[in-house]
């Protein structure tokens, strides 16, 4: 494992952090988690020296955290730098911070969470937070000894993160960077701003929710086969994003114990600024590629559920992109056919955009709606 220096305490963060958005669930149900092997692979991938576990308290409808919890028992706690989140937007009054933090506590069943960030930070939360006060009950929780560090994670626009950036002095913030999206968001000339302000960054969606490693495009395959060098999908974007020295820790959200041992071999051999020119041309074009191709850039994060009318809006809209991914495949009809519910069929949206609100992609999901609608009703 590949490890990198947090100087605000010189303390050793393994480059590789487990996001716990993605766990293991049974029949397809995101709130059930599969929780044995769920354990199992967090235990695993601290055993090879991962030490930075994320949770947070919407995923899996609040199990993550239960999950974290047991996993982190029998010794395990003391090995990791435990991480997890304020969702300011679910807070209806300042008493509502207070019981969302004590509540995560006891699902965690710790006294302490030592990186802990205010959550989604986008225009309308960053207001919630100012008008919560989130900042100064953090400094609170800090000084009772229940948080060590305070951080953000990010989804908005690069002057906002600048804004908010500028506005505390944080100990960390954590953004969304892969070769998708280097001017997206806070992209890489937000990693940089951070950087030079001596504020560790942490990276979630290094491969944008598996878009990135799942059923290429034949057209993407071949710039790959291209590189004298030959690796897989996985290991160009983690690779990608391990290259930047500003980078603490990569987050993947792994859902399977080969996804842990794969993605700790990639790391254990990624060190800053190790791609050559060649590799990055290579990885630009097929950013370039893949942007000609998908027409919403969905990571399946499931802000936007649960939806009014129950309709799997990440589902549908995966299958709207695959449907120009792979020309307009017999085999994408199908497989929507098999999935979709008649009864939650896009069709059922009625364009209240609740979900709207919530995605931190900025997605115009209920006109995503009427365009899968279209092509497969």
């Amino acid at each position: 494992m590949k490890y990198r220096t947090f100087k605000k305490t010189g303390q050793e963060v393994s480059l590789l952090g487990f996001g716990t958005m993605r766990l293991p669930v049974m029949a397809n149900d995101s709130n059930k988690i599969e929780e044995e092997k769920a354990i199992q692979m967090i235990r695993n991938a601290i055993d090879k020296g991962i030490n930075y576990v994320d949770t947070a308290y919407m995923y899996h409808n609040g199990e993550s955290e239960v999950v974290v919890g047991k996993a982190l028992k029998d010794g395990y706690r003391e090995k990791v730098l435990l991480a997890d989140k304020m969702p300011a937007w679910m807070a209806k009054d300042e008493s509502d911070i207070e019981r969302i933090f004590n509540e995560q506590l006891e699902r965690l069943d710790v006294d302490c969470i030592d990186m802990y960030l205010v959550h989604n930070v986008t225009s309308p939360i960053w207001k919630k937070v100012e008008e919560f006060n989130v900042i100064n009950f953090l400094e609170k929780k800090k000084a009772e000894g229940k948080i060590k560090h305070i951080g953000f994670s990010f989804h908005d626009e690069l002057s906002l993160f600048k804004k908010v950036i500028d506005s505390y002095p944080w100990d960390f913030c954590q953004i969304q960077l892969n070769y998708m999206d280097i001017n997206f968001q806070a992209g890489i000339e937000g990693l940089k701003y951070a950087g030079k302000k001596e504020i560790p960054v942490i990276i979630m969606e290094p491969l944008k929710g598996g878009k990135l490693t799942d059923s290429l495009p034949p057209s993407v395959e071949k710039f790959w086969d291209s590189s004298e060098i030959k690796r897989t999908p996985a290991e160009w974007a983690l690779r990608f994003v391990a290259d930047f020295p500003e980078v603490l820790t990569i987050l993947s959200g792994m859902h399977t114990m080969e996804q842990v041992n794969e993605n700790i071999r990639i790391i254990s051999k990624a060190d800053a600024k190790s791609l050559t020119e060649n590799e990055h041309q290579i990885i630009r074009k097929v950013s370039e590629e893949y942007n000609k191709l998908i027409k919403y850039s969905c990571t399946a994060c499931k802000y936007c559920l649960p939806c009014p009318q129950k309709i799997d809006i990440p589902t549908i809209i995966k299958f709207y992109n695959e449907w120009f991914l792979y020309d307009g495949s017999k085999k994408t009809r199908a497989d929507f056919k098999t999935w979709i519910p008649p009864k939650r069929v896009p069709s059922t949206c009625i364009a209240c955009k609740a979900c709207e609100d919530h995605c931190p992609q900025h997605l115009p999901i209920s006109e995503i709606m009427k365009k899968a609608s279209d092509i497969f009703e």
